[in-house]
C-alpha cells in the first residue's frame, strides 16, 4: 500500500499514553458500536480518561458504499445503542449535504485554458496541433 501524501516524510508513532482497548458490538443489520476503553501502557484500565463510543454504518451511493463514522455521547453500551439511530441519521444527513455541496462546487468550476483565449475568441493555434 502506497503512503498517502500526508504520510510522506512523517514518522508514524503510536502514543503509549493515548491507548484504548477497542471492542466491537453489532446487530448485524444496521451497523456497529465501538467501545473504546482507555488503557495504560501496560494494558490495565486507565480510570482517569472516559470510555468513548463510536458508531459506524454505511450508505449506498452510485459509486459504492460509503462508511459513516460518528461519535456517540453515551454513558454505557445500552445508552450508545439507544442513541445510535439519531446520531447515525444526523451524520448521514450531514454527509449527504457535504457531498451535494462538493458536487455543486465541482459543477460550477470554470476551466480556463492556460494563457486564456486568443483575441477574437476561438482556440489558440487556429485548430492546428502544436508540439511544444
Amino acid at each position: 500500500m502506497a503512503p498517502s501524501s500526508e504520510m510522506r516524510g512523517v514518522d508514524p508513532k503510536i502514543d503509549p499514553a493515548s491507548l484504548y482497548l477497542e471492542e466491537v458490538f453489532t446487530d448485524r443489520k444496521v451497523g456497529t458500536v465501538r467501545r473504546l476503553t482507555p488503557v495504560k501502557k501496560d494494558g490495565s484500565p486507565d480510570k482517569s480518561r472516559p470510555v468513548l463510543y463510536v458508531g459506524e454504518t454505511q450508505i449506498v451511493t452510485p459509486v459504492g458504499t460509503l462508511p459513516i463514522v460518528f461519535e456517540i455521547d453515551a454513558d454505557s453500551l445500552e445508552d450508545a445503542a439507544i442513541k445510535f439511530g439519531p446520531n447515525a441519521k444526523e451524520s448521514i444527513e450531514r454527509t449527504v449535504k457535504e457531498i451535494q455541496e462538493m458536487r455543486r462546487q465541482a459543477a460550477s468550476s470554470i476551466v480556463v485554458p492556460q494563457g486564456g483565449l486568443p483575441p477574437g475568441g476561438g482556440l489558440p493555434g487556429g485548430g492546428r496541433i502544436q508540439i511544444p
